[in-house]
């Protein structure tokens, strides 16, 4: 079998659709569906049937589809461990960067190291910060780029610190803020638990909740148009003038920031694209 074959049943194996799964793999339909009864009679075995919900793998398909990903990395591995012998800065970067950052910060950061180094392929997964932790734990990504504090063994480098804020198109009366309203956004458990101990120390009400969203991106665009207030990383206001921008502070009168950290495992330095990403990083003109 050749490595294309492991990552179609892969991404079949995720997917559990023929349509979606050609998709994925930018090609037609029939050509994925003729390449499978051609791995089926070079394995002598069924792979997957047909069904009213989608494929449905055999005992044997499913087997091979759980090892695909084992036999992806092990080509990728030895590709970068090939490259890596002639010192070159070559090969895929496999990227996982919290939802803020891939938006305001990485397709800068992607295209500067790109120029650098125009062999370099990129990898990229995006999500809340959590989950990017989790990618860069399990080895599923080299480097995290992500905010918040994390308990980890291996390699981190704080990038920069941004203040959070209250952000509003009319200035905002602090002692009646649990009177207006409020557009909320889910985020990771560490962001959240700094909003709320702040409020918690502020107002013995709850928060005037008008409308939740998934995105810091979506209630920027419900704050901008004045159908309420959000508390923001200075991050998502780069840029805006037509807001006012309140800055939190503990009871001691500290600004409350929050961190936006790099993290990787040591052994990645191992990989020539990964050790130059690092110190690309480490001069990179962050936001003070």
């Amino acid at each position: 079998m050749e490595e294309r074959d492991w990552e179609i049943l892969h991404v079949l194996y995720l997917e559990n659709n023929i349509t979606k799964a050609a998709k994925n793999l930018y090609i037609t339909q029939p050509t994925l569906t003729k390449r499978l009864k051609q791995i089926e009679k070079e394995l002598g075995v069924k792979v997957v049937n047909r069904g009213v919900k989608g494929v449905v793998f055999t005992p044997q398909g499913e087997y091979l589809a759980k090892k695909a990903k084992e036999m992806l990395d092990l080509c990728n591995q030895i590709r970068e461990e090939v490259l890596n012998m002639e010192h070159h800065v070559v090969g895929t970067l496999k990227i996982g960067a919290s939802n803020s950052f891939a938006r305001y910060l990485l397709p800068g950061i992607l295209r500067n190291f790109k120029a650098q180094y125009p062999q370099v392929e990129f990898q990229v997964t995006t999500g809340i910060s959590r989950n990017v932790f989790n990618a860069v734990y399990n080895q599923d990504v080299h480097i995290a780029l992500l905010r918040g504090d994390y308990a980890w063994r291996e390699q981190k480098q704080l990038l920069f610190e941004e203040r959070i804020c209250i952000a509003s198109v009319d200035q905002p009366e602090m002692e009646e803020l649990p009177k207006l309203p409020r557009i909320h956004y889910e985020t990771d458990y560490a962001y959240k638990s700094i909003v709320e101990d702040w409020w918690a120390e502020n107002y013995s009400q709850p928060p005037y909740i008008t409308i939740r969203v998934d995105r810091g991106d979506t209630c920027k665009e419900m704050v901008l148009n004045g159908l309420g207030y959000g508390i923001l990383p200075e991050l998502y206001l780069k840029d805006e003038t037509n807001v006012h921008i309140v800055y939190l502070h503990d009871k001691d009168g500290k600004p409350i920031r929050r961190r936006t950290w790099m993290y990787y495992q040591k052994d990645a330095l191992e990989i020539n694209v990964v050790r130059a990403f690092v110190e690309f990083i480490g001069k990179y003109p962050f936001p003070s």
